[in-house]
């Protein structure tokens, strides 16, 4: 938008009607604003003239209206004129003059100032993606509810731009768009957009900005570090982390997910670790999905991150059940099968354990026998990592990153990695009915707790630490058990296990089991 020196010049002439003006005898002054040209309503505004010569005077002008300042000589050369609380009528182009004596200067060239917030703000997306190449081009695409409007979008930064085109109606959406075509980019400065409407006839009256839009470059900079924390695995409605950990001279990093149309966050790094730390204060369908993280500094852009997956679960309320067999309790180097079963209907299930050193997916089945979907996790040659606590959920193949609550927890123990304790029943492993039994599990292993098992339908286990017998030399533990019923097997092991590694167990003992008075039960001496 311009304004033609005649017009300038008459309206130099009609304010010399009051004072004597001899426009264009001097050095035009420079005119600028701050904190913007471009501000939104009810901000402060001050203009500031500025001349090189000492002036007596100064003018600022808006088309038909002015404003005096009359001042004396000072060393900066400049007057400032303030408009407190701005408002659209105050929108438009301004000029300013300043006078030595009697004589005017020429006007300063014209400056726009632009008022927003008048209009609600539209919405800016990146297509095919806010990734982009270098060199390459992208589509910004500007929706606006209000009709008949002009669409603006301006690049923000030390390289400020903008472009304006007409609003178009789309049926399928009833909205008003614009599509912005900008290339080439490079990853040398940061790409910044946000896009208003206006009115044709009232040009400098924007709407609200859209939220900010910045473009992502895979550039050839150290890639980051992406990082969940505590897991990638988020219970529905908690809190979580995303850290992204760059470079020392990084002054920007940017949060990426997949598929979504601008980054989800960005933040400055933190000491002392230098990381950028992305927070979520309640997880929901949405969280789900893959992300990326890049991050900026006066060299350019990063390489992008690794690819995080995130995963929701609780999305779905049924729970599954899982189970080992033959048993939690496995001998190292064996084969043990972890089963998950499901009464609802799932693709998938996945098994994880709680430190997140295993996970597997298979397919759902279709027991008959049953009548519900189970999946059977095999693993050979048991070793001591697999020692823990595992987890069976439920997914479909649409939403990978959506899965169901989870199952009970379930404990896996490795046994056979120390020698196997003894185990025997004092008095007698013959007990009367509703009587109680003391159980003595001796191991040569010092600084060891011992644990006995129940087995059968009720396991139980019970677990003391170990006391050092001086008359044996051996450490043991007593445990008493009762009262007894015939109306059960009671058959015992026990092991032994170091303080510092409670799911690795020693050899068990061979199994004890006790007689009760009246029931024709064998002892059973054979080792597992």
């Amino acid at each position: 938008m311009t304004v033609s020196f005649t017009v300038l010049l008459c309206l130099g002439l009609t304010l010399g009607l009051r004072t004597t003006v001899l426009a264009g005898t001097l050095p035009k002054p420079i005119l600028t604003v701050q904190p913007d040209s471009v501000v939104s309503e009810q901000t402060t505004v001050t203009f500031l003239c500025e001349e090189t010569v000492g002036a007596q005077g100064y003018r600022l002008y808006k088309l038909e209206y002015y404003w005096d300042k009359e001042i004396p000589p000072n060393p900066n050369n400049k007057a400032e004129f303030t408009i407190s609380k701005i408002g659209p009528t105050e929108a438009g182009q301004y000029f300013c003059q300043y006078r030595i004596g009697k004589k005017w200067s020429e006007y300063s060239d014209s400056l726009e100032l632009v008022v927003t917030g008048v209009y609600s703000k539209p919405s800016l997306s990146a297509h095919p993606s806010p990734v982009v190449t270098e060199e390459g081009n992208v589509t910004l695409q500007c929706v606006s509810t209000q009709p008949y409007h002009k669409l603006i979008l301006t690049k923000e930064g030390t390289k400020k731009h903008s472009w304006t085109l007409d609003s178009e109606y789309d049926h399928t959406t009833r909205q008003y768009q614009a599509l912005f075509v900008v290339g080439p980019v490079s990853s040398s400065q940061r790409w910044t957009f946000r896009c208003y409407s206006f009115e044709s006839n009232r040009q400098l009256v924007w709407s609200e900005p859209s939220d900010p839009l910045e473009l992502l470059f895979s550039g050839t900079l150290h890639k980051p570090t992406i990082k969940a924390e505590p897991s990638p695995v988020f219970a529905s409605g908690s809190p979580m982390n995303i850290s992204c950990q760059g470079t020392l001279d990084a002054v920007m990093c940017f949060l990426h997910k997949e598929g979504s149309q601008k980054p989800l966050g960005t933040q400055t790094p933190k000491e002392p670790e230098i990381k950028s730390i992305f927070s979520i204060s309640s997880v929901t369908e949405d969280t789900g999905g893959q992300y990326r993280c890049y991050c900026y500094n006066s060299a350019g852009w990063s390489e992008p991150s690794d690819t995080l997956e995130l995963v929701v679960t609780g999305i779905y309320d049924s729970k599954l059940r899982l189970s080992a067999r033959p048993s939690p309790v496995v001998t190292s180097g064996g084969n043990m099968t972890l089963q998950c079963v499901s009464w609802v209907f799932y693709h998938k299930f996945i098994l994880t354990k709680e430190d997140q050193k295993f996970s597997s997916s298979l397919n759902s089945q279709y027991i008959n026998s049953i009548k519900q979907y189970q999946a059977l996790f095999s693993i050979d040659h048991v070793t001591a990592d697999h020692r823990g606590t595992f987890r069976c959920y439920g997914y479909y193949n649409q939403t990978p990153q959506l899965w169901s609550a989870p199952s009970e927890p379930l404990e896996i123990h490795i046994s056979g990695v120390y020698s196997k304790p003894s185990l025997s029943a004092h008095p007698s492993p013959v007990v009367t009915e509703e009587g109680n039994v003391t159980l003595q599990c001796v191991s040569r292993k010092p600084y060891h707790k011992l644990i006995l098992t129940k087995e059968g339908t009720k396991k139980h286990s019970w677990i003391l630490d170990s006391e050092y017998d001086h008359s044996t030399r051996q450490y043991q533990a007593l445990f008493v058990v009762g009262p007894v019923t015939s109306s059960q097997k009671w058959t015992f092991r026990c092991y032994s296990f170091d303080r510092n590694r409670q799911l690795v167990w020693s050899e068990p003992s061979d199994p004890l089991e006790l007689l009760v008075s009246g029931e024709k039960i064998q002892l059973s001496l054979e080792s597992c």
